[in-house]
């Protein structure tokens, strides 16, 4: 069963990539701001390393969001970092349609994100979450969790 969001392959025209390039903040805020933009709704967020004017080492944030979130996300930005300007950039995503289903394992049933074009599965990935869950209760490393759960997924091609 696809799940209703993003079940069909498709291209949402309606986002925008924000991005600020900072150079005077303190980078252990970087996880709390992007929880917060997540929080609200960002579609992604993330960071890039970059060299600033004179040679300042900084960090670029981008920010991909509906055009509907954009107000919430700058106010985030705004507070929260110590950027004094974002640029707004008219993006379009093409999407895969995506199923999760489970994948057995000998830990059992560990879903999978699979991602379809054209009705075909083209992309798979284990669920980090359930990984982690299972290699710290488990004590087996996190490597060998995911091998396991991929093979499951390629024996058996996984079920909904």
């Amino acid at each position: 069963m696809f799940d209703g969001a993003h079940g069909e392959e498709h291209i949402d025209d309606g986002m925008v990539l924000l991005q600020a390039n900072l150079d005077d903040m303190n980078p252990e805020w970087t996880t709390y701001v992007a929880e917060l933009l997540f929080a609200a709704g960002a579609n992604d967020v993330y960071w890039i390393p970059i060299v600033m004017k004179r040679g300042r080492p900084g960090v670029m944030l981008n920010v991909l969001a509906g055009r509907e979130s954009v107000d919430a996300m700058e106010r985030i930005v705004f507070r929260e970092t110590t950027t004094l300007g974002i640029r707004r950039i008219a993006a379009s995503v093409h999407r895969l349609g995506r199923r999760i289903v489970a994948a057995d394992t000998p830990w059992g049933p560990v879903a999978v994100k699979v991602g379809y074009a054209g009705g075909e599965p083209v992309q798979y990935a284990p669920e980090y979450r359930d990984c982690a869950a299972i290699a710290e209760r488990e004590g087996v490393p996190l490597k060998a969790v995911y091998d396991e759960v991929r093979r499951a997924y390629r024996e058996g091609a996984g079920r909904a």
